[in-house]
């Protein structure tokens, strides 16, 4: 199984298009240890041929022309593309304004939660994918399903669970409890090689790792995790956002209740100098991994 991280920043990626802080300054300058990124999404397949996305960021062109492999073959025909299938793991825009990028009557299968499914129908925007082309396949909580699109089995199958987490932005309820946050809104999954039946975990907006959570990622070979973050009030402090990580629905990786220390006693295999110090690497765009 092929893993191939198309895009490792946060929502607006790296820089950000309007964002003037000493990092995004520093990218633009090309100093060095300063790397763009663009939006978060991995690329995988059982067979280096037929792809599965997580998540379509809206850099999503940017990201397939700088990956060969799911751009058309030379021998294809004039409309052609190895991306069979899309999961999503919540509705964000940072997740689905991709989605724009795959229209011109391209066949693939398009899954995700019912509520996300659901967002999507309501806007009419999205009726650019035609349905006849591309079905809309709801993810049911902790069901195995075999990933099907264009015709073709793509030998994965996914595995959706809840994580702790917020609505889509976009879809907030200011009146409601938790802005209207429910059960499906945000997803983790697992990626199932329906061969050898390695899986790994990718969990790109998680608000914390609960008992349920940690007891699932013990012993995970890979996990794929938020990091947008490294501690609560830092877009505050830098006056570029009124608003915690925990606001925004992330996780942060420093600190007691962080991630680094909620990962240190489960016995993840593969989990820059903290971060790295406790066993993490910090994926960047175009890092592959074979599981």
């Amino acid at each position: 199984m092929r893993i191939k991280v198309l895009g490792s920043g946060a929502g607006g990626g790296f820089p950000q298009w309007n964002c003037n802080c000493g990092n995004c300054r520093a990218v633009r300058a090309g100093t060095p240890g300063f790397a763009p990124r663009t939006q978060s999404s991995l690329a995988v397949s059982a067979n280096g041929a037929d792809w599965l996305l997580l998540n379509a960021s809206p850099d999503l062109r940017q990201q397939i022309s700088a990956a060969p492999e799911l751009a058309p073959g030379a021998d294809d025909g004039l409309r052609a593309s190895p991306i069979k299938a899309v999961a999503l793991t919540n509705g964000d825009v940072d997740h689905v304004a991709g989605l724009l990028n795959m229209r011109e009557a391209q066949a693939f299968s398009l899954y995700a939660a019912g509520r996300v499914l659901d967002a999507l129908g309501a806007n009419p925007i999205f009726t650019i994918l035609q349905t006849q082309l591309v079905p809309r396949i709801e993810l049911h909580m902790d069901e195995a399903v075999a990933i099907r699109g264009a015709g073709i089995d793509l030998g994965l199958a996914v595995r959706a669970f809840p994580v702790p987490g917020k609505i889509a932005l976009y879809l907030e309820n200011a009146n409601a409890p938790n802005f209207g946050t429910s059960a499906g809104d945000t997803l983790g999954l697992e990626i199932i090689d329906a061969e050898t039946g390695h899986s790994f975990f990718y969990i790109p907006g998680c608000a914390k790792i609960d008992a349920p959570l940690a007891d699932r990622l013990r012993g995970a070979k890979l996990v794929f995790f938020d990091g947008t973050l490294f501690q609560e009030n830092e877009m505050i402090e830098q006056g570029l956002l009124g608003k915690t990580g925990t606001r925004m629905g992330h996780i942060n990786v420093g600190g007691a209740d962080g991630s680094i220390a909620a990962f240190a006693p489960l016995d993840v295999t593969d989990e820059y100098a903290v971060a790295q110090a406790a066993g993490w690497e910090i994926g960047e765009d175009g890092m592959e991994v074979s599981l």
